[in-house]
């Protein structure tokens, strides 16, 4: 199966966490004045497949979760937003389910992460093996999800699985150094899974750190792009993104908002990429829905609430004055 084929099934397996986001309500507050709270689904994983899901494709999540009260609000929250969990299962001991908050505010913002002992760490073989890995078009994952063991093995197992399925794997590589023991273990592992995707998606900063400088990055997208990935995109924040893909480079821009906040872009552009691409558009259209959709979660509070479905971001293509040049 090619990788435009495996996406273009429009079915997609995504591993990695799902979480519970709070952030102060209303929006500009910060944390430590807050009184109350917005609760919402988070997790760079279940972001990006109720994203997917929100487009009308499928996707179903592989991860664990604690067994208590946590755990079971990520469960509701997937069979709301229709994210498939046949495959997330939850544990009981002392690990948790991973917490965040993050405020909704961009000067002085502060996001500040639980992720000791972390439940979606505990992932292990026997879960990823489980998976009928012919039932679906690709393979998804971010790189939070190869920061610790044996969620690290396990997703390694679930790429050779993928590949011998014939699925095409999609790589995110999110780089969050506060999850891995440390910079040399996450550049060894990040280059790793890099060297297996055949789709990687990563900010100038993720492909400088994994060559070793982020004067290097936009070079380690070109080589990668020449010999492993079919499709590899380097996001340059307000710059825009170049996109390498079947020997072209694609320069986009960015859809300029005023933001609420600085997160769930990726996740949101992840999303719209991919079902651009599942409905038939060209590369450089996918990008910039893509970059649209990124630039509708930054506007608005949460992340997996904010992400547009297709008639959202349709009519924001329609009013926004377009893309910036490059």
């Amino acid at each position: 199966m090619s990788v435009l084929d495996g996406i273009r099934a429009r079915n997609f397996l995504v591993i990695g966490r799902v979480g519970m986001d709070l952030s102060p309500d209303p929006a500009g507050t910060r944390t430590r004045d807050a009184s109350s709270m917005m609760v919402a689904m988070g997790g760079s994983s279940a972001n990006i497949a109720a994203g997917l899901v929100k487009f009308g494709c499928k996707a179903a999540l592989v991860t664990k979760v604690s067994d208590d009260a946590v755990g079971w609000y990520c469960l509701n929250q997937l069979d709301h937003y229709g994210v498939d969990r046949t495959h997330v299962h939850a544990i009981s001991g002392e690990c948790r389910t991973s917490l965040a908050v993050y405020e909704t505010r961009v000067e002085e913002h502060q996001s500040v992460i639980y992720r000791n002992n972390a439940a979606d760490f505990q992932m292990d073989i026997a879960d990823v093996e489980a998976v009928d890995y012919s039932q679906y078009g690709a393979l998804i994952t971010a790189g939070t999800v190869f920061a610790a063991e044996p969620s690290r093995a396990a997703t390694f197992r679930a790429f050779e699985l993928a590949r011998a399925a014939g699925l095409p794997i999609i790589f995110d590589v999110d780089y969050r150094p506060y999850s891995w023991p440390s910079a040399e273990v996450a550049a060894d592992v990040l280059s790793r899974a890099g060297s297996m995707a055949d789709v990687i998606v990563g900010n100038d900063e993720e492909f400088g750190f994994m060559a070793g400088g982020i004067d290097k990055g936009l070079d380690k997208a070109r080589e990668l792009a020449g010999s492993s990935a079919e499709i590899v995109v380097y996001k340059m924040g307000p710059e825009g993104a170049v996109t390498f893909a079947r020997g072209e480079e694609l320069r986009t821009g960015i859809f300029p908002v005023t933001a609420l906040k600085p997160t769930g872009a990726g996740d949101s552009f992840m999303a719209g990429l991919l079902a651009a691409l599942s409905e038939g558009s060209e590369m450089k259209q996918a990008v910039l829905r893509g970059s649209a959709c990124a630039s509708i979660v930054v506007s608005r509070p949460g992340c997996a609430p904010a992400m547009p479905d297709h008639n959202e971001l349709e009519a924001f293509l329609t009013t926004h004055p377009g893309p910036t040049h490059v």
